[in-house]
């Protein structure tokens, strides 16, 4: 039987990248999936390549760090499939000028925050309540290794966010792990995604990077949807409050920053 046969699964961010390599995976498993982004055009995209493998998706427009959107999205959810087992927050930005404690513009912080931090908060905040409603379920929150050991190459506002995102589901697991909802983080290690692209498209600064990881390369993304697949189906059912690292062995190494 298919890993999430019957299930539903809400994934934001799923317009492009680790989102909609994990819809089109998760789907191939037997959920149903609602495709949550900002992207009208990536939504449309995602909801095709799940179709394209005799998937069902439906796509809704959001900004997860708009509460009464959010709100809209779960509601959209349970009226399109009745039921939502699966919670994917998964959406998240990385600003470029996103860099040192004392340059990064206070502008920046706010937005990583609203999106990154709170945007996750939002979604569980909306998600809960259908969860328990539908008998239960899984959260899996996108944070980063950069949650577990600083960066070596300065990026205070996104750290500091998914450090927020570790503390925020080990709280809702402890919370909710008597009423048969899990939650746990999935901390990717730097993943071949149009968003790092964008941040890497400096060849010196993709090279800083890369040079920590002891695999000697970027992750793929659909190496992480594995990683979020095995969180949210029940092959992970006595696994709550945990952090699954899936990073090239970068928190396994020491490194001094130059």
């Amino acid at each position: 039987m298919a890993r999430l046969d019957g299930k539903v699964a809400l994934i934001t961010g799923a317009g492009n990248g680790m989102g909609q390599v994990a819809s089109v995976l998760f789907a191939s498993e037997g959920a149903r999936i609602v495709v949550a982004d900002f992207s009208e055009a990536g939504g449309a995209e995602t909801v095709a390549a799940v179709e394209a493998v005799g998937g069902q998706a439906t796509f809704v427009k959001v900004d997860v760090a708009n509460a009464e959107q959010v709100e809209a999205m779960v509601a959209f959810a349970m009226k399109t499939y009745g039921s939502l087992d699966v919670l994917y927050n998964n959406a998240g930005i990385f600003p470029s000028d996103d860099g040192g404690t004392t340059e990064t513009p206070e502008s920046t912080w706010d937005r990583v925050m609203e999106v990154n931090l709170k945007g996750v908060w939002l979604g569980c905040r909306f998600g809960i309540p259908a969860m328990l409603e539908s008998g239960g379920g899984s959260i899996v929150n996108v944070a980063s290794f950069v949650a577990l050991m600083g960066a070596a190459t300065a990026q205070i506002a996104y750290t500091t966010s998914k450090g927020g995102v570790l503390a925020l589901t080990r709280e809702i697991a402890v919370e909710y792990g008597r009423r048969n909802i899990r939650a746990n983080s999935l901390c990717p290690g730097p993943v071949s995604t149009p968003m790092l692209e964008d941040l890497m498209s400096d060849p010196a600064r993709k090279a800083r990077r890369v040079v920590h990881i002891p695999m000697g390369r970027l992750g793929r993304a659909e190496e992480l949807a594995k990683g979020a697949l095995f969180l949210a189906s029940d092959e992970s059912s006595f696994m709550t409050g945990a952090q699954l690292v899936i990073d090239g062995g970068i928190t396994a190494a020491y490194v001094t920053p130059e």
